[in-house]
């Protein structure tokens, strides 16, 4: 009898095993184009390839949701910088930790099945040891790494399965703060970030393809206080060799072998139009005359030009168009040997996914000096514009604005009320210090917004950190040949923040709600069929707000900052809300390492 029973176990094992492998090669192309259709389980980084981060999930509403509990707490052993988001295929969940760690868990009691630890190939991490996700298809997750390495796992087992160099993490020309002051404060600041390349988007599977793009590759510092003072400052320096060239790439998703790159800085044209203005009309204070007349002495400054790619790309698959986020031009803020419109940086591009081909730009800011990288994820839907329904892309920018392009030409369509305080926007830095907003960390930063079809509207959460940029004489004594003589610094005008979470209508630009929170949203949303927004604080805690008004419907104070963007599933026939709570280092919100499921009690 025990025999029988033992036999019984082991077959109802090795059919779970066969099972889950089945599940797991089963996330094939078919399930990957259908994913935002496919409520149960959340296949991609944003829900589908449209990044629209909603679920027809109902089954948590706003007449239940104030009942919602932890059902389960996942504690990665990592405390940092955590801004992962879960992915879940067929009961299981899939989730990077800082410092490229991937960990697979039983969706329904997050109970642990296998666990990959990463070992870097260098200490010296440009960007931080943060990771945004992995993503899923044909039975492997992927992963771009700090390290600049893109990885293959088993999706049953965590087993290396490739493992390709990106680029090289110790490229370029490493800063230092040997050019300042003795007497500047800054000196005496911990450095946290410098050029160098790395990764840490989630990538994106598409026909046979895993794209990905590098960060690091803008020049300039970092900088975190040692004793109180800004949480953070940026520092930059032009120089005629300083700065890298970002890109985006696809290898095959079977042998890691690279496929296609695309450069965010093109060879010929770079400079653009030498454009006095944005896109949308706004003026840029620019001396157009000085940067003309500089350009042949810095012709091939593309070669170093940045535009880093720090976030998700969307994709339509009918159009065959990618759509990219590209970051600011290299050297950061100190312009003086860049001289144009520094194309593609600070730019949503359209690339022929199976190519790479650019198959449109849009600049939102031209040879920008502030940092406002187009780093959120962007959106797609489908839109009204005089009178006709439009298929467009929306992107919330660093600069406050929601933008929304017609996503087959690239034509704006509109730009919304601005959603943060907006002061001294486009200005130059100044000797004596001009204090801009928004500034440095956004408008919205990294954070994925969300669209609901429900009411129509995106959801963004934002950040509002009035930034003050100063120009700065490099002392005679520390120049140095190919250095710039002046300096740019970046600190943080108001010194910790404050948030604003949005309801926008893509369509007339209006904002439909909006509140505040006592500290910068740096993490992301999710919306439902139930009502919901869903957004995590940088205080710790984690809340509902009815997606009709944004009134509070529940909350949970996790211990750490919610710096990370929720996800929504279903698994073991219940429905659940998951996101990580680990705080964020730059900020210095309250650190932890904890995965937390929420959903109803059993009674």
């Amino acid at each position: 009898m025990k025999t029988l029973f033992r036999c019984l176990l082991f077959g109802v094992g090795v059919f779970n095993l066969v099972a889950v492998a089945m599940a797991a090669d089963g996330v094939d192309d078919k399930r990957l184009l259908s994913a935002h259709t496919d409520n149960s389980n959340w296949l991609t980084y944003g829900h589908g390839y449209s990044n629209q981060r909603y679920s027809e999930l109902d089954d948590i509403n706003r007449d239940n949701v104030k009942r919602l509990v932890p059902r389960w707490i996942y504690q990665t052993g990592i405390p940092g910088t955590f801004q992962t988001n879960p992915l879940i295929a067929d009961g299981i969940m899939y989730l990077s930790t800082p410092y490229n760690h991937v960990v697979a868990l039983d969706a329904v009691t997050g109970k642990m099945k296998w666990r990959y630890e990463h070992k870097l190939t260098t200490e010296e991490l440009c960007c931080g040891p943060t990771n945004r996700g992995v993503a899923m298809g044909y039975g492997k997750i992927y992963m771009i790494t700090v390290d600049a390495r893109l990885i293959a796992l088993d999706m049953n087992t965590g087993a290396v399965l490739w493992d390709v160099p990106v680029a090289d993490p110790n490229a370029g020309a490493r800063e230092s703060l040997d050019f300042l002051a003795e007497a500047d404060t800054l000196k005496t600041w911990k450095v946290i970030g410098w050029t160098g390349f790395s990764g840490n988007m989630a990538p994106l599977v598409f026909d046979g393809q895993v794209i990905i793009g590098v960060t690091g590759a803008g020049y300039g510092l970092t900088l975190r206080a040692t004793t109180g003072g800004d949480p953070h400052a940026v520092v930059g320096i032009a120089g005629e060799d300083q700065g890298l060239r970002a890109f985006v790439s696809a290898y095959d998703a079977g042998s890691g072998k690279l496929r296609w790159r695309w450069y965010s800085t093109p060879t010929q044209g770079w400079e653009g139009k030498f454009s006095g203005q944005t896109a949308a009309g706004d003026s840029l204070e620019r001396d157009l005359k000085a940067e003309k007349a500089a350009l042949p002495k810095y012709a091939d400054a593309w070669k170093r030009g940045g535009g880093s790619v720090w976030t998700h790309p969307a994709l339509d698959p009918a159009a065959g168009l990618l759509y990219v986020g590209t970051g600011n031009p290299a050297p950061q803020m100190d312009d003086s040997t860049r001289p144009g419109d520094n194309l593609y940086t600070s730019s949503l591009v359209a690339l022929d996914a199976r190519t790479g081909q650019l198959k449109w730009y849009f600049q939102e800011v031209p040879h920008d000096v502030w940092n406002y990288d187009v780093a959120s994820p962007p959106i797609l839907i489908d839109t009204m514009h005089n009178g006709r329904l439009t298929p467009a892309v929306a992107q919330a920018g660093k600069t406050g604005w929601l933008y929304v392009l017609n996503r087959l030409t690239g034509k704006l369509l509109s730009r919304s009320e601005p959603f943060v305080p907006q002061h001294n926007i486009f200005r130059r830095p100044t000797r004596d210090g001009i204090v801009i907003s928004p500034g440095l960390v956004g408008g919205n930063d990294w954070s994925p917004a969300a669209y609901n079809p429900q009411t129509g509207w995106i959801y963004v959460a934002a950040v509002h950190m009035p930034t003050k940029y100063t120009v700065h004489d490099v002392p005679p004594e520390k120049r140095k040949p190919g250095l710039s003589d002046i300096y740019v610094t970046a600190t943080s005008a108001e010194e910790s923040g404050t948030g604003r979470l949005s309801a926008i209508d893509p369509a007339s630009g209006k904002i439909q709600w909006q509140v505040h929170t006592d500290k910068p949203l740096v993490g992301g949303v999710a919306t439902s069929a139930g009502g919901l927004v869903f957004v995590g604080e940088s205080n710790g805690q984690f809340t509902a707000r009815d997606a009709r008004d944004g009134s509070l419907l529940w909350q949970f104070n996790t211990g750490a900052g919610v710096n990370a963007p929720p996800v929504i599933y279903k698994a073991g026939g219940k429905q659940f809300i998951v996101v990580a709570a680990g705080g964020h280092q730059k900020f210095q919100f309250p650190l932890g390492d904890a995965v937390i499921a929420f959903g109803l009690p059993e009674n």
